[in-house]
């Protein structure tokens, strides 16, 4: 993201930052007894090994999210995907292309995904534009896909940014009323967002980055979490669910 923003970072920083933050996930998760899906590039895995088995050792689904984050060749798809397995132990099922741009289906299928969940159904300017694709999930080239959550009728999308930036009691109510009307959430967060961003020289981000980052962010995510298991919802890998779909048709 910084570089998006003409700031330059060290590798070294990147990887401290989101190694920060994936700890912070961690210990959110465990607090609360709940599992996750972690779309990891292979660039980062093999720079942390340590932090790839603890999520595999805690119960999460490790999955792909390429094998570098700001280039992309296809040959990407099934390198990624060995490297994560050879290092991890587990099979890789699903996959997240960075940025949630467009990727060919049959190239997914091809290098061995049984799902990918690289579809955000709404408009964002300047980025995507994907209101004729469905908004739950659907099969194309053999692959199922598992597009990001956005509410019914006018498809507000509830993403990062809408974490950061909504009342958590519109947030609550956005997902319920979509919870209900598609039987499921798929929700995503970046492990950067859980380090203080409000730092301008260091990462030139707007002020609708940085809203609610760090340590503010690690107790709205908390909140979330305990009021949707106060509702009695079940949080839960996407690997599982897709399994669940599969099995029903």
């Amino acid at each position: 993201m910084p570089f998006e923003y003409g700031k330059e970072i060290a590798f070294d920083e990147q990887l401290r930052i989101s190694t920060e933050g994936t700890l912070k996930i961690l210990a959110i998760l465990r607090k609360h007894d709940v599992k996750a899906t972690f779309y990891c590039t292979a660039n980062y895995a093999n720079n942390k090994p340590d932090i790839i088995h603890q999520i595999v050792s805690d119960g999460h689904e490790l999955a792909s999210h390429g094998y570098y984050h700001s280039d992309f060749k296809p040959e990407h798809l099934k390198q990624s995907k060995n490297a994560l397995e050879q290092l991890s132990g587990q099979t890789v099922k699903g996959y997240r292309m960075a940025r949630m741009m467009p990727v060919d289906e049959k190239e997914i299928q091809k290098a061995g995904y049984v799902y990918n969940s690289s579809i955000n159904p709404t408009y964002l300017p300047g980025r995507y534009n994907n209101f004729s694709k469905p908004r739950t999930w659907f099969y194309q080239d053999g692959v199922l896909q598992m597009p990001s959550s956005v509410s019914p009728l006018v498809r507000f999308p509830l993403f990062w940014l809408s974490f950061h930036n909504l009342p958590l009691g519109l947030l609550k109510w956005l997902s319920k009323i979509t919870l209900k009307k598609d039987g499921y959430l798929n929700l995503y967060f970046h492990p950067w967002e859980f380090t203080d961003l409000n730092q301008p020289e260091k990462f030139g981000f707007p002020g609708y980055v940085v809203k609610v980052t760090g340590e503010t962010f690690v107790e709205r995510i908390d909140e979330f979490i305990r009021w949707g298991l106060k509702q009695g919802y079940a949080f839960g890998r996407t690997d599982r669910f897709v399994e669940e779909v599969t099995a029903s048709k």
